[in-house]
């Protein structure tokens, strides 16, 4: 595929994927997060970051190359890219924010889904891109995995104070 990348679009799609990971930073974890009760198997807190800015870079790239593909798949492949980016932007608030632990699983299902189809349409459309998007759908598994765990450890969540 023989195509000029776009830096204007990609800094586009930067920019939706930075206003996404805002939410983190508006509805932080805090200490009531700190004293729910976690797997041994949860991440360090400084990992967050650090995998949100590696995928969010994937994902403006990857989108990026998509939308220059000029591929058949290429509309629905953005429009599903628009929908899972929508996802991810409505978690941080209804974890964090509501302390709606049940609820954000909801989101995670809504977001697994539109990320797994993600992947697919990227991969239609451009190869390259599926296979740049790929880890995403193992970051979200992961992250519903974990989110299933506190729900169930931590039934009074929403009740505990900040």
């Amino acid at each position: 595929m023989d195509m000029q990348f776009d830096w204007l679009l990609f800094s586009i799609f930067l920019l939706t994927t930075g206003a996404a990971g805002a939410t983190g930073a508006f509805f932080s974890p805090g200490s009531w997060y700190e004293r729910l009760d976690k797997p041994v198997w949860t991440p360090p807190n400084w990992l967050f970051p650090l995998a949100w800015t590696a995928l969010y870079l994937g994902m403006a790239f990857a989108a990026t190359r998509v939308a220059i593909s000029g591929a058949p798949a290429m509309a629905y492949a953005l429009a599903v890219w628009g929908l899972q980016i929508a996802f991810n932007t409505l978690w941080s608030p209804v974890f964090f924010g509501l302390r709606r632990l049940g609820a954000a699983l909801v989101v995670l299902c809504g977001m697994w889904l539109s990320v797994l189809a993600m992947v697919v349409l990227f991969w239609q459309a451009d190869p390259v891109a599926g296979l740049i998007v790929a880890p995403y759908v193992v970051w979200t598994s992961y992250a519903f995995a974990l989110n299933f765990s506190v729900w169930r450890r931590n039934p009074f969540a929403q009740e505990m104070a900040a």
